[in-house]
């Protein structure tokens, strides 16, 4: 009981209304477990690394050359003009292409609006890597399909034929060392849980609107409001 004989009072807002429960942003309680959205997140995003493959093997440009029969009758491969740019502007398209991928997966990804947590987001940048691993496979094997490899012990070269031309299958990578191979691989993720990041902060809520939903009091405003007890209404003493 309080001083003035009455019970104790329900704590008010600001607005001078009682606390109201909101209910989630996601309207209902997923369908699947986080476990499974995540497998799925990740099963997606390989998917897409297959596409992703096929449109560099498409739009990868070949590196035309030839194979020359010197006087000494050795077989030497050279390159046409600035074709040799061709290795850097094939694998910058691979890095550009996964860019785009992780950027809209992360966006779709966000969309899932029960899931969003930590679990989706190391769940988008497994995925990225692994979406980069595929595209890289499927765009060298795309590429040997469509352009072959340069035999130039068996080129078709002669005294009297000495120059014969050849397209090489562009690569995937930058180079062949370990750290070129894992940068291309881990950029993808970078760029996605960067993406998801920026997402995550531009929420107010500190549930990001997932499922289980945080419960905190709202003002009249629908804006989080601070909580504090108003004290009883009591006569004041006049004004000296």
């Amino acid at each position: 009981m309080g001083l003035a004989g009455e019970g104790p009072r329900t704590p008010m807002s600001l607005s001078g209304e009682g606390p109201r429960t909101p209910m989630s942003l996601s309207g209902e309680e997923p369908r699947i477990s986080p476990v499974r959205a995540a497998i799925t997140v990740v099963a997606g995003m390989a998917l897409a690394g297959v596409l992703v493959g096929a449109v560099w093997v498409w739009l990868a440009p070949g590196i035309r050359g030839v194979v020359a029969l010197t006087d000494d009758g050795d077989r030497v491969q050279a390159y046409l003009g600035n074709e040799s740019e061709h290795w850097f502007t094939a694998a910058a398209l691979v890095v550009g292409l996964l860019s785009v991928l992780a950027i809209v997966g992360a966006v779709l990804v966000w969309q899932w609006r029960v899931h969003r947590g930590p679990l989706q987001a190391t769940a988008l940048a497994a995925g990225s890597v692994v979406a980069a691993a595929v595209a890289a496979g499927v765009g060298a094997l795309g590429a040997h399909l469509r352009y072959g490899s340069v035999d130039v012990a068996g080129a078709p070269v002669s005294q009297e034929n000495r120059v014969h031309y050849v397209v090489e299958a562009p690569a995937v990578f930058f180079g062949h060392s370990p750290l070129m191979v894992a940068a291309t691989l881990l950029l993808p993720a970078a760029v996605a849980a960067t993406t998801y990041l920026l997402c995550a902060v531009s929420t107010s809520r500190d549930d990001l609107g997932g499922w289980p939903p945080v419960e905190y009091p709202l003002g009249a405003t629908g804006r989080t409001a601070t909580v504090v007890p108003v004290p009883p209404a009591g006569p004041s003493s006049p004004s000296p």
